[in-house]
């Protein structure tokens, strides 16, 4: 099995104009469907502080190095992030070469504030958005409510965002079941579902077994749906991250992964966790993925390290 490689035609279909012309960046779709190796992408957060923007601009200077195929910038829950998301993703836009996806969630929003939030984006000439439902205040195992003024799911949040423009749009993907409803087959309808909405690629959330990835994907495509689903990655670094990534993701890390990190020696446990990322990006290569997308905390030397190792494979340079 593979994924298909390519994604949807490219060529604009709306009165509004077009995001790919001799002006303007290829958009991710435009990127997916013509591109002959995998994609390689860095995921950032706002900053909270002076000190997180140091580091993130830091990182942001590293990763340019690399000429990654675009990066993105996430959005807190509920929006509590929002000014600081435009403001980092205009300024990512503007003072770099790197490609921008700007992060848009529903959760705690009225459709009011997520019109003028794409108005935002549109205004520092970023075109492409990851469109998410997020979490709510208490977390990602916290039961969703949606707005009374808002949308009820990310399906709707993309076709709000394609009614307002011409603008590439990402959803969320979930090779381990979601947390939620733990229904791997209703995870597929709903990716299916925000496909025919419009959205043009989905990233997955953090998983560790590439055949999670794997059966993701056939079910989608029994679905007669070919929308390129890229892996999410990010290595766990230390023992005591185990629990908090298994928060994240709802979904036991898998024991071979914990015994791996738990035999390593105390100073070898970084490196391990290096060496396991590295190893799941090359099966999830071979299977086919469409690109790898990497959850970098702002601070990119692990995800650095595992992108210098699969270099050779990516035939960048």
């Amino acid at each position: 099995m593979t994924t298909r490689r390519g994604g949807r035609d490219p060529s604009c279909g709306t009165s509004y104009p077009c995001a790919v012309t001799a002006s303007a960046r290829p958009t991710i779709a435009h990127l997916l469907a013509t591109a002959d190796r995998p994609l390689f992408s860095f995921e950032l957060f706002p900053p909270r502080n002076t000190e997180d923007e140091r580091i993130l601009w830091h990182t942001v200077r590293r990763l340019e190095q690399l000429r990654p195929d675009f990066v993105s910038v996430t959005y807190g829950a509920s929006g509590s992030t929002r000014g600081r998301t435009i403001t980092i993703t205009e300024r990512i836009a503007r003072d770099t070469t790197l490609r921008t996806v700007a992060h848009l969630t529903c959760a705690s929003q009225h459709t009011a504030q997520l019109r003028h939030v794409v108005g935002a984006y549109a205004a520092a000439g970023v075109s492409d958005i990851l469109a998410i439902r997020g979490d709510m205040p208490d977390g990602p195992l916290a039961p969703w409510v949606p707005h009374p003024e808002g949308l009820g799911n990310a399906t709707e949040l993309v076709s709000l965002v394609k009614e307002l423009g011409d603008f590439c749009v990402g959803v969320a993907a979930f090779p381990d079941p979601h947390p939620e409803r733990r229904d791997p087959e209703l995870d597929a309808d709903l990716l299916v579902a925000k496909a025919r909405a419009g959205a043009d690629y989905a990233i997955t959330q953090l998983f560790f077994d590439p055949e999670a990835y794997l059966r993701l994907v056939e079910r989608v495509r029994a679905r007669d749906c070919d929308l390129p689903i890229i892996p999410g990655i990010q290595p766990i670094l230390s023992l005591r991250q185990i629990r908090r990534f298994e928060e994240l993701s709802g979904q036991a890390i898998p024991e071979q992964v914990v015994r791996r990190l738990s035999d390593a020696p105390a100073d070898r446990v970084r490196a391990e966790g290096i060496a396991i990322a590295t190893e799941l990006c090359q099966q999830l290569l071979e299977l086919g993925a469409p690109g790898l997308h990497f959850f970098t905390q702002n601070r990119s030397s692990a995800t650095r390290e595992i992108y210098a190792r699969l270099r050779p494979t990516s035939d960048r340079g």
